[in-house]
């Protein structure tokens, strides 16, 4: 039977001082979407033919430099579903800051995976994923953005939200510094493990 393959091209928040910026590529039979990314995350020839590139803040710093990388693929970076046959992603709302942002739910042959690499409040529409990819910019304190528009989640509390929401597998998919502190000081999350550059994780 054919698998959902989920690669992580980045794991780090923007500016990360060690990882590139958070971006999967999910691969199906039918071709590849991507998710995010910029800089040097970006997909290659290995994932096959990219028909998307969605994103989860039109208005994030790297848009200028993911809407130039997708325009090589005759792609233009969007909020938006996507379906094919096999796959089929949809996006919901998730609360982070001050204007519109997303993220994504993948349907793949009866299971779910979750792609919300930003987030101030654990999406409830999450619960149950098979698999979760999730912010990790704080660790255990939020990080609240400047005039109280929302932040990002600290990990150690989006592991204690996920584990009672019945999240199956939760990987930490956007890493801040806070988070490298903590994990170079040899701490570990609760529920949940390190999303890794590189990683392929299968539906």
């Amino acid at each position: 039977m054919a698998r959902l393959r989920l690669r992580l091209l980045g794991v780090g928040a923007m500016a990360s001082p060690r990882y590139a910026p958070a971006g999967l590529m999910a691969m199906a039979p039918s071709g590849t979407v991507m998710f995010d990314g910029g800089l040097a995350a970006v997909p290659d020839a290995t994932g096959g033919l990219l028909r998307a590139w969605l994103v989860t803040d039109l208005r994030a710093e790297l848009i200028a430099d993911i809407r130039r990388t997708a325009s090589t693929f005759g792609l233009r970076p969007e909020v938006g579903p996507y379906s094919a046959p096999d796959l089929v992603v949809e996006p919901h709302p998730v609360e982070h800051t001050s204007h519109e942002a997303w993220g994504y739910e993948l349907r793949w042959q009866g299971r779910t995976a979750v792609w919300a690499p930003e987030f101030w409040r654990f999406p409830e529409w999450a619960a149950g994923a098979d698999l979760m990819f999730a912010d990790a910019a704080g660790w255990s304190r939020p990080i609240r953005f400047r005039g109280g528009v929302g932040g990002h989640a600290a990990a150690s509390d989006t592991s204690a939200a996920a584990r009672a929401a019945g999240v199956r597998r939760l990987v930490f998919a956007h890493l801040g510094r806070p988070t490298i502190r903590a994990l170079d000081a040899g701490e570990v999350p609760e529920f949940g493990e390190i999303g890794r550059e590189g990683a392929e994780y299968r539906l």
